[in-house]
């Protein structure tokens, strides 16, 4: 493993510097870490495991607390080793040891999580009346948050012993099921017409990028393909997804959950009024996706859009992004944001702590990630010089700089950012790199960016909330049958895709089983926080442009993590996130915008 990835002009070599964790992947330093991540785990456990005296008083709670935090913030469960081993893995897929070193370690870490999960269960047991005292102890206060979550779950938590078979079923009743149907998918592969004129067998991910090609007789091809393996898989679907339904009304029962989006609700530290707004607002505004949509079909000169064809490009993007340049562009935004943005991104570049270009065995796409707070971040780029890889560094930046915030603020139980709000500094920052690449466009090049755009928040935030209500009905449906058939699984989903899309665009045959391959259905209610993370960014956004000063209120909001509720944080900021006009004011950004490429397109006599 080379120590060096520091950032050289125009290097096509520019990796991950890990030996902040570890000098090489047989570094003896990996064992001696795991040994001491054991020593320090069970020293916690076998501190508290026995006693209930924090349970009943405050003070020792916080001796409790502190001691917990330490372990959390220097170990965890699988201290530096999990977290180097693991990067690794993302580097070089292909290495079968580096597979065996991680899966060793998560056997290690599970029996450490299992071991420890005594402890926050037991503070959860609190009495009700009890609680207060605890929130309510000065002693406490860089602790309140943590308890006043741990409190909210605890109405609904079973006995430990009950709790462990909830953990243990949850393989063969939930994740089994999931893995079977995309186990399958991701085997199914069809002859479809290629890119050259070609035909060749292509996997279903493949098939799906297919979808989107400029030439209509292979995004057809593409289309049906994808549409009979779905047909082939979608009883099998049925079973699944049916299954995992049953799974989920059985803990919410056992748990007297009112409404099948509570759990959800609680463990992204949300109100549920909040989304409620949030998915009230949105479905109030769908006219915004239905003129996107007759818009592009104008453009592309069609009287309807197929089904598949929702996403595809319009217009030519051109421009070469090398890494060099595309790193400087967004080191300018950075800077006319705020120093601090811009210190940070320059420190990843020169501690070695992104890893750029693809290679053979290095996973696909892009990610940033942290683990414990003493350990750094890093992100993983996949760099091909295309304006979309410009916007990739913006996103995962975006997270990153979330990520030092909160490190120089926040104790190791409030490092971290709830679900509902994870993705408002990623698309924060990319929008405004987005505005600086526009800047220097011509209008041609301008209308495609924007319909680009355009794209991207319409099946942020209308599509994942037609989703949302979709899973809303199906749990309802579900609950009120005992069983449904793929036929009116099939007939939901057709109507909450239909309602957000409107007319332009055609429920083709077929486009009823596109359900059975959206995994979020299946990690229940997740796809609220991609349509709320968008919209507080663009909140936040239209702030910053109309008052730069606002930026240090943007940052105060990032470094908070999770020491409070999204909504508390917001109220510190004078806003109400539980009222629909505030999620109107995105939504109201992305109208803006959708008004300016139609100007725009008509400017250019793009259609009559």
């Amino acid at each position: 493993m080379k120590k060096s990835g520091r950032l050289s002009a125009g290097s096509k070599n520019i990796t991950w510097d890990l030996s902040s964790l570890f000098q090489c992947d047989d570094d003896p330093a990996i064992e001696r870490n795991l040994e001491e991540v054991r020593a320090r785990s069970y020293a916690f456990i076998d501190a508290w495991k026995d006693r209930t005296d924090y349970l009943t008083d405050p003070a020792v709670m916080r001796q409790a607390l502190d001691d917990y935090e330490a372990w959390q913030r220097q170990y965890g469960a699988d201290g530096d080793a999990g977290y180097y081993i693991w990067l690794r893995t993302q580097q070089d897929q292909n290495d079968p040891k580096l597979k065996a070193k991680y899966n060793k370690i998560e056997e290690f870490s599970k029996k450490i999580g299992n071991d420890s999960q005594f402890f926050l269960l037991r503070i959860a047991k609190i009495p009700p009346d009890q609680q207060e005292r605890f929130l309510n102890a000065e002693s406490l206060g860089v602790y309140r948050h943590f308890l006043s979550r741990i409190f909210a779950q605890s109405r609904y938590l079973l006995s430990e012993a009950e709790e462990k078979v909830l953990n243990l079923k949850t393989s063969t009743s939930h994740s089994n099921w999931v893995k079977m149907i995309f186990g399958f998918l991701s085997k199914e592969e069809r002859i479809v017409l290629l890119e050259d004129g070609t035909r060749g067998a292509r996997t279903m991910q493949d098939i799906l990028t297919l979808m989107n090609s400029k030439k209509k007789s292979v995004r057809d091809t593409a289309a049906a393909a994808f549409n009979d393996i779905l047909g082939k898989n979608v009883e099998v679907a049925e079973a699944e997804l049916n299954s995992v339904l049953a799974n989920k009304k059985v803990d919410d029962e056992l748990r007297g959950m009112a409404r099948p989006d509570l759990g959800r609700h609680i463990s992204d530290d949300i109100e549920s009024d909040v989304v409620d707004s949030l998915i009230a607002a949105v479905s109030d505004r769908f006219d915004i996706a239905r003129r996107y949509y007759r818009l592009k079909a104008r453009l592309l000169k069609v009287r309807r859009l197929k089904y598949h064809e929702r996403n595809v490009e319009y217009g030519r993007i051109d421009g070469s992004y090398p890494f060099s340049d595309a790193s400087a562009l967004v080191l300018r935004v950075m800077r006319g944001l705020d120093d601090e943005f811009a210190g940070i991104y320059d420190g990843y570049l020169q501690k070695g702590q992104i890893d750029v270009f693809p290679r053979k065995g290095k996973t696909g796409g892009a990610f940033c990630v942290h683990h414990l707070l003493s350990q750094p971040t890093f992100i993983l780029l996949n760099h091909t010089n295309k304006l979309h890889d410009v916007l990739t560094i913006a996103h995962e930046l975006g997270h990153g700089i979330n990520n030092e915030l909160m490190r120089s603020r926040q104790n190791a139980l409030n490092f971290g950012s709830p679900m509902s709000t994870a993705e408002v500094a990623s698309t924060f920052l990319e929008d405004f790199v987005l505005r600086e690449v526009m800047r220097d466009a011509d209008d041609d090049q301008r209308l495609a960016v924007m319909m680009m755009k355009l794209n991207d928040d319409v099946s942020t935030i209308f599509r994942q909330v037609a989703c949302y209500r979709f899973e809303q009905e199906l749990h309802a449906a579900f609950r009120n049958k005992g069983y449904l058939s793929k036929e009116e699984i099939g007939a939901l989903f057709r109507t909450h895709m239909a309602f957000y899309m409107g007319d332009a665009v055609a429920q083709s045959k077929g486009s009823e089983n596109w359900w059975v391959y959206w995994s979020h259905i299946r990690s229940f209610f997740y796809v609220y926080s991609y349509a709320s993370g968008l919209l507080i960014s663009k909140s936040l956004q239209h702030s910053v442009r109309q008052d730069a000063g606002f930026i240090t209120k943007v940052k105060g909001f990032l470094a908070a993590g999770v020491s409070d509720s999204p909504k508390n944080i917001f109220s510190q900021l004078g806003v109400d996130i539980s009222d629909k006009r505030f999620w109107g004011r995105g939504l109201d950004e992305v109208e803006a915008l959708l008004d300016e490429t139609t100007s725009l397109a008509k400017k250019l006599r793009k259609f009559r």
